[in-house]
């Protein structure tokens, strides 16, 4: 369940928000909500990925300014890593978008996207943009700063600096600069309906911190003068709690990316560099100048008369007090011309009111899915926990209106209906709306344009509830959720869903045949409704054969599955190819499987993808049978090698010993184990000793300077990491040791085994080393030194340290088959007929 914090909780996300528990405002936070509600102003943060934006500026804009506070990540971050889970690509990415949702519910602000996809590391921008397609990302900012109508943009990287960071990091700040003066232009994207009228935003600021001066005492020595500053170490009495804590709560709901961190206290200055628009007189406010009082709009001022009277004197012994001054406030604001901040103070009044009078409104599915045409029952509940006089006059479910009720709300008595509702049968099925077509590297598809930059797909169903209250009517809406309650965990709610009848998955993503034998492959087949059957067949290239293809099924209760069975029988050469099930029922199709992404600090998702798996003709050879794995920041690597016929067993960083590593052929530490295993500080000596008595240990890579206190060297000899990476999955690659037996037994490698990489060659790599190690290969990125340390080589005592950065968390589950012949190469080192056949080098 996503656990919002209750600090700067804007009520606008309380009645839009999907899957949450309805929220409780104590009369502190109707009051910070009031003072947000007298300030109309906006400000839009703009970075690249998750984890990229300053939630202590956001917290600080939206909770000590009470501006209307967003970040665009112009990425999900689906290039990146996981250190909590296995998942990665799409479905990282809808991960990310959780956490970053989760971010913006504790510091208050809003999220956006746009339809850029991180397709990895850059080096830089002008790689990002032409993989992106500049001119489709420039219009989505453009549509987002159009339709939030930011007064202020910060970006958080800086444009002047294209190639000393992140490609990514740099183009956001180029866009951003470059949408400021096109959301201005009337003639700028006019002919793409899906971009809003002309936006003038009056400052755009670049936000500087020390890492872009390259260390905290040269950012304190450099001349800020000409800089907006403000303090955002500020504390809120009203919350009980400073801005910093709140950004650092913030910013720790990026679990996946390890940012979990303690709170932080006291005076801390943040600052921004003026890099167009109006000149800033005051530099301790960055809407200096700009009108930002409900005489912004037309017919404003005495709805601003009235609310700014409620700030004044508020009542927090009883905020219920304020209820006539609210409903005249809003019956005012209907009464105005239509506008941008009519639409957005009249949800969050609406908020305010419904606070004040503790009401309480859920809509909750008995099941947490169901399929188009299918009848469900909605749960409604409503408590008027105040003594005003309110009454439901009409609920409606979508459109369809379940009667004319007229029905009183008592104070705190519960009313509880009981809503029967049928989904519509070309209902569309519910997935993250960027995932619904095939994108290219580094752009998603979407076809209906009205949904680029909302962080996730609108609710599957919606519950609008008309009430009256004191005379005045007030219609919310709110989606429909599923409740449901673990006796651990307690209460939780995650999305209703709509999907079909069935859905279908393989078992492994990559299914390898090391000989030509024909192999037993498992389809699973899951019913998402009652008494389900059909067949499902396999769709191949022509080179692979499946024998019998067309298995039926028949599934009698929703929720269970049935496996059913294909012979496959590869090519005899080396080939690769897809498999795809086309599950056929009730005169429909699907080729569908249905992802399940739970974690506690997130709403739980599903993800509809379409269902195929790899086959991989591989002739490989190999020494040694049993692997000891030690699992790092989360990897797949164990499962594939247990499809090329490996016992791989998982081990505890706690159960090391040395008699526990006796019978291992190898040991491999999965990814940044050292940075986020701490206990190997103190299990070190035994792994060395394991290879010092003639076992091999593979070590995958590590960041650098992130593991824990303890560690001289993460190798037995000197061995120095750095940010080195070779980001270009097709870089050329030279053999730098070509008679070593890793490039040689059991399998030859060749140049073509480096065909078909994906996303990266590999990273961290080291740049020192000692005389010990034996460099494998070099390679490096376009217009780059050579880069020699993706594979390092060292004889310890009678066994072999592999140190390599090279990207194999990466393409074996992608199934390339010259890494798999790679890494059985680096497995099989030294098992037998080893020769040293090169000459150590130093570097």
């Amino acid at each position: 369940m996503n656990k919002l914090a209750l600090f700067g909780f804007s009520f606008l996300a309380f009645f839009n928000a999907i899957a949450q528990q309805p929220k409780q405002q104590s009369s502190s936070e109707i009051y910070h909500a009031i003072q947000k509600l007298n300030f109309l102003g906006s400000a839009l943060y703009i970075a690249a990925h998750p984890d990229d934006e300053n939630t202590r500026l956001i917290s600080y804009l939206s909770n000590n300014t009470h501006a209307r506070t967003a970040y665009l990540s112009l990425t999900r971050g689906d290039g990146g890593q996981n250190l909590i889970g296995s998942e990665l690509r799409e479905s990282l990415g809808v991960l990310r978008t959780q956490e970053l949702l989760a971010a913006r519910g504790v510091d208050g602000g809003t999220q956006f996207f746009t339809r850029a996809n991180d397709f990895g590391f850059s080096k830089h921008p002008d790689e990002t943009l032409e993989i992106w397609n500049k001119d489709a990302v420039l219009s989505d900012v453009v549509k987002i700063i159009r339709n939030f109508k930011p007064d202020v943009i910060i970006n958080r990287f800086d444009h002047r600096t294209p190639g000393t960071t992140h490609g990514h990091h740099t183009s956001s700040a180029m866009l951003s600069v470059e949408a400021f003066d096109l959301a201005a232009d009337r003639n700028a994207f006019k002919d793409e309906s899906h971009v809003a009228a002309a936006w003038e935003t009056t400052r755009l600021f670049f936000n500087p911190s020390w890492w872009f001066y390259g260390s905290t005492e040269k950012f304190e020595e450099a001349d800020k003068s000409a800089f907006a500053k403000m303090d955002v170490g500020t504390y809120y009495p009203s919350l009980g709690t400073s801005n910093n804590e709140i950004a650092s709560l913030a910013s720790s709901q990026h679990l996946c990316q390890g940012f979990g961190r303690l709170g932080v206290r006291g005076s801390e200055m943040e600052y921004l560099e003026l890099l167009k628009g109006t000149p800033l007189l005051d530099k301790q406010n960055i809407f200096a100048g700009i009108n930002t009082t409900w005489s912004r709009m037309i017919g404003g001022k005495p709805i601003g008369a009235i609310l700014d009277n409620v700030e004044q004197s508020f009542n927090f012994k009883n905020p219920q007090s304020h209820l006539k001054e609210l409903l005249q406030a809003y019956s005012l604001l209907m009464n105005t011309a239509e506008s941008h901040w009519k639409t957005i103070k009249l949800e969050e009044l609406k908020g305010v009111i419904s606070a004040v009078t503790g009401l309480y409104l859920e809509a909750n599915s008995a099941q947490a899915n169901a399929n188009p045409g299918e009848e469900i029952t909605i749960a409604i509940e409503i408590v008027n926990r105040s003594g005003v006089e309110m009454s439901l006059a009409s609920l409606f479910i979508e459109k369809t209106a379940s009667k004319t009720l007229n029905l009183k709300l008592l104070e705190n008595k519960k009313v509880i209906l009981q809503v029967p509702y049928t989904i519509a049968n070309k209902k569309p099925f519910t997935s993250p709306y960027w995932l619904q077509e095939q994108g290219t590297l580094g752009m998603y598809t979407v076809t209906d344009k009205t949904l680029i930059g909302l962080p996730e797909t609108p609710a599957a169903l919606t519950a609008t509830f008309n009430l009256n209250i004191e005379g005045t009517p007030l219609p919310f809406s709110i989606p429909i959720n599923y409740g449901y309650a673990k006796p651990e965990k307690g209460a939780l709610v995650q999305p209703f869903e709509i999907v079909p009848k069935v859905t279908a998955s393989f078992k492994d993503n990559v299914l390898l045949f090391p000989d030509s034998n024909a192999k037993a492959i498992p389809v699973t087949i899951k019913a998402h409704a009652d008494a389900v059957s059909g067949t499902v067949k396999l769709q191949h290239d022509d080179a692979w054969a499946v024998t019998d293809n067309t298995q039926a099924f028949s599934i009698a209760k929703k929720g269970d599955e049935q496996t059913v069975y294909f012979k496959i029988t590869p090519p005899i050469d080396e080939s690769e190819g897809y498999l795809r099930p086309l599950v056929t029922y009730e005169n429909s199709t699907t080729n569908k499987e249905l992802i399940t992404i739970a974690y506690d600090h997130i709403p739980t998702q599903t993800v509809l993808l379409p269902a195929k798996t790899k086959v991989v003709r591989l002739a490989l050879k190999k020494q040694g049978t049993t692997i000891g794995y030690i699992q790092g920041a989360g990897d797949a690597i164990p499962e594939s090698l247990r499809q090329i016929g490996y016992t791989v067993q998982l081990i505890a960083p706690e159960a090391i010993s040395k008699i526990g590593l006796q019978h291992l052929d190898v040991v491999v530490l999965g990814i940044r184990a050292y940075n986020v295993l701490p206990e190997l500080a103190f299990k070190q000596k035994i792994l060395l000793d394991y290879v010092k008595a003639g076992g091999t240990m593979i070590v995958q890579y590590n960041t650098v300077n992130r593991w824990s206190k303890g560690f001289e060297n993460i190798a037995p000899y000197p061995l120095q990491l750095s940010r080195d990476r070779v980001t270009d999955e097709q870089a050329a690659v030279t053999f730098l040791a070509e008679n070593h037996p890793i490039l040689n037994k059991p399998n030859k490698i060749s140049a073509s085994d480096f065909d078909g990489w994906v996303q990266e060659r590999g990273l961290y790599f080291p740049n020192s080393w000692g005389s010990e190690f034996t460099p494998i290969l070099s390679m490096h990125d376009k217009n780059e030194t050579p880069k020699e340390g993706s594979l390092l080589v060292a004889q310890y005592g009678k066994g072999y340290y592999i140190y390599t950065g090279l990207s194999f968390f990466r393409e074996l589950p992608a199934g390339v088959s010259g890494a798999y012949k790679l890494f059985a190469n680096m497995l099989s080192l030294g098992k037998k007929d080893f020769e040293e056949s090169s000459e150590p080098k130093s570097k």
